[in-house]
């Protein structure tokens, strides 16, 4: 695991097709945000392409890249790599964007198409203003998918705060889906339900994020070298991982997301039931508790966030649940050879079900 300042979690991977594509979806309802984007150079490999709202395109190169150019709307960056249906589409937590999905992407692109995309703000995807809930997140990537391309009905995954805009998307576009993949899954409202002492310790980590911010913005990290870390294991992805961490933009955009999640929350408590489209939720092990929280704390937030997990079930009448062993919130990094083995389970039984003629998609 890479952890770059503000608890962005890092990983590289190879992806041979690249999407920028400009949208042109209009602001969401609220106060006007401007973010200053430090300056960082390209994406890694060749040039992307930056199109009208209406039109896609893939970069003729090999890897990932983009070309910055401004036009009408807001610049999108989507990754798609291997073939077959269901695509899926993965949406990373909190501060992260595709690049986390490191070890997922590849492996799982041997058995189907996988697309990862940065939300705005994040990775290089350019910020947008307004206030980034639940319903704006998913009528930004419902809207993105379709200007790419994206065979429907795909499978969309999501982890750890994604786990909300998972419930907005089929709650609005139900017949985009072929079904749901929730990596430890935030629930609606649930700091109405952790331990208060924990509440109490993201709000003062949400106060500090000013502070943070400015000491990126005068280089105090990078002169700590805690900007150019690299993991063991991803030399060959250096240049991505420096190019991405200590952004301070993007903890403005943090502090977006964060600020919107009580909104997000109540725009998606009642999404659901989904009917009987197929739903899999993938979850931390229980027994697995964070070092960084008093013991008592991180116990009583364990047994809240395994019901929790346990209620997602109810979002199907076609829903399993696994626990992924010795694994902590991030699943996707810990237990990549679960989250894999699952999803490729998830594939084959959703095929089955389409070839035998007796699935059809949610209206």
């Amino acid at each position: 695991m890479a952890r770059s300042i503000g608890g962005r979690e890092r990983m590289g991977h190879t992806v041979p097709e690249a999407l920028v594509l400009t949208t042109d979806l209009p602001p969401v309802f609220g106060p006007r945000v401007t973010r200053h984007r430090a300056r960082r150079g390209p994406g890694p490999g060749s040039a992307g392409i930056h199109l009208p709202s209406g039109h896609g395109a893939r970069a003729p190169g090999r890897d990932r890249g983009e070309d910055r150019g401004r036009g009408q709307g807001c610049a999108s960056h989507l990754y798609c790599t291997g073939e077959g249906e269901p695509a899926i589409v993965l949406d990373a937590g909190l501060g992260d964007d595709s690049l986390i999905w490191g070890k997922i992407q590849p492996q799982l692109s041997k058995s189907t198409k996988v697309c990862s995309y940065d939300r705005a703000g994040f990775g290089w995807s350019d910020a947008r203003p307004g206030r980034q809930d639940a319903d704006a997140i998913s009528a930004q990537l419902h809207q993105l998918l379709s200007v790419a391309g994206v065979h429907k009905p795909f499978v969309l995954m999501g982890h750890s705060i994604a786990g909300l805009y998972l419930r907005s998307y089929a709650a609005h576009y139900p017949s985009d889906l072929a079904g749901l993949v929730f990596v430890d899954g935030a629930t609606p409202l649930q700091d109405d339900r952790v331990p208060k002492t924990l509440v109490k310790i993201q709000e003062e980590q949400r106060a500090d994020m000013p502070w943070l911010r400015f000491l990126i913005t005068v280089g105090w990290y990078r002169l700590q070298g805690d900007c150019t870390a690299v993991p063991p294991g991803l030399e060959a992805y250096a240049a991505w991982i420096k190019a991405d961490s200590c952004v301070p933009s993007q903890i403005g955009v943090m502090e977006n997301e964060l600020d919107a999640g009580r909104r997000s929350g109540e725009q998606t408590l009642h999404a659901g039931p989904f009917g009987s489209l197929p739903v899999l939720v993938l979850s931390r092990d229980p027994s697995v508790l964070p070092s960084n929280w008093p013991p008592d704390v991180a116990r009583g937030n364990a047994v809240v966030w395994n019901i929790m997990q346990d209620e997602a079930l109810q979002l199907s009448t076609d829903s399993r649940r696994v626990i992924a062993k010795g694994s902590d919130h991030s699943l996707h990094l810990d237990r990549p050879d679960v989250v894999n083995a699952e999803v490729e389970r998830f594939l084959t039984k959703l095929r089955a079900t389409q070839a035998s003629g007796t699935w059809t998609p949610a209206r």
